[in-house]
């Protein structure tokens, strides 16, 4: 899409990260006069207005930014998170599921760490925010270049990840293993099929009863205690995987058919609300070597009956940056690919968010 924009010289606004294809038109929009804004939504996107805006304090105080973390969630909120993924879909169930199925490279204790896609859900470790909540944290993408985007060469250990309630990247972790994340079309999978049958043959397991199906699951799942083990295959049988009710086949792969069975059971209902938590832990070193944790926490939920929280902080944020590039505004009317990575773009932005009651909240930890 991008390329014909430059073709037609029409400037670009994009909540999506900056992909190498699209970087890779850098040259291109200065050239045309284009310019393709990227990353402003929520995250990406006010993550970014607020990292800047603290380390760009922390330095002109002389200090320095030895350790950075961001983990950010679109969750429903706690009293509609009761199912056995503690999620709900405000999005894609398919961007959703994929997104806790990339690896993750990031710097910890000055080392390169690399974490496979595989194994992503396995470190997932608790983390705390603020007191209400029983969340658990895990390193998502590649944090590694962030290091350079927000101007941090002192920091040795820098992660960006995502924020879940506990228990989903476990229960994750199984879906995982039991296949129904590949993308990969299977010939046998065709409608008219139950699904049990259709977990069967995913797995391999004798045959379509329960017991079969149960037995199968927990040999290639590994679960480390019968309590878990308990606690994810009542999960399963929730979402109806072990059903004789016809499964509803879509794309000829697991992946968007277990998404057309999530979007019945895992869709916010009438009245129901979600949330969206996003928090920047720096670790900071001041001249006198005195340390200290500063954070900026985001707790936004949506309305019931009206706009998500997660609608607020992607389309309000994005709408501003259009805006601002509409109107003119010099930093953002720079051709080329540009993302909100510095002072001049991030703060016309977060002064405007705020006024839309959209602030992340700075305080010592």
């Amino acid at each position: 899409m991008a390329d014909s924009k430059i073709l037609h010289k029409v400037n670009v606004v994009t909540t999506s990260y900056v992909s190498d294809a699209v970087r890779d038109l850098d040259d291109s929009a200065r050239k045309a006069g284009v310019v393709i804004l990227n990353e402003v939504g929520v995250d990406p996107g006010v993550d970014h207005l607020y990292a800047i805006k603290k380390i760009d304090e922390v330095h002109a105080k002389g200090g320095k930014v030895k350790e950075f973390y961001s983990y950010c969630g679109g969750l429903p909120a706690p009293e509609h998170s009761k199912n056995p993924l503690g999620f709900k879909f405000s999005w894609s169930p398919r961007g959703a599921l994929l997104s806790q199925f990339n690896s993750a490279h990031f710097l910890s204790g000055g080392k390169k760490v690399e974490i496979s896609n595989k194994d992503l859900m396995g470190v997932a470790k608790p983390y705390f925010v603020m007191d209400g909540y029983d969340f658990v944290a895990y390193p998502n993408r590649n944090s590694l270049p962030f290091q350079e985007f927000y101007a941090i060469p002192e920091a040795d250990t820098v992660i960006r990840g995502s924020l879940r309630y506990e228990g989903n990247p476990a229960f994750m972790r199984a879906l995982i293993d039991l296949g129904w994340l590949d993308t990969q079309a299977k010939d046998w999978l065709k409608a008219g099929l139950t699904w049990a049958e259709v977990l069967q043959k995913a797995i391999s397991a004798k045959d379509t009863s329960e017991s079969a199906l149960v037995s199968r699951v927990k040999e290639l799942c590994h679960f480390p205690s019968e309590s878990e083990s308990e606690r994810i295959i009542n999960g399963l049988r929730w979402i109806g995987l072990f059903s004789s009710e016809q499964a509803t086949v879509r794309g000829g792969n697991l992946l968007d058919t277990l998404c057309a069975q999530l979007e019945k059971e895992l869709s916010y209902k009438p009245g129901e609300r979600d949330l969206v938590m996003l928090q920047h832990k720096f670790v900071v070193e001041w001249q006198d070597g005195k340390k200290e944790t500063l954070t900026s926490t985001l707790e936004l939920y949506g309305e019931p009956n009206g706009h998500s929280g997660m609608a607020k902080s992607v389309g309000i944020t994005c709408g501003i940056a259009t805006q601002l590039l509409l109107d003119g505004h010099k930093a953002l009317n720079t051709p080329g690919v540009l993302a909100p990575y510095r002072k001049e773009i991030c703060d016309p932005i977060r002064e405007l968010l705020e006024q839309e009651g959209i602030k992340m909240i700075e305080a010592l930890a």
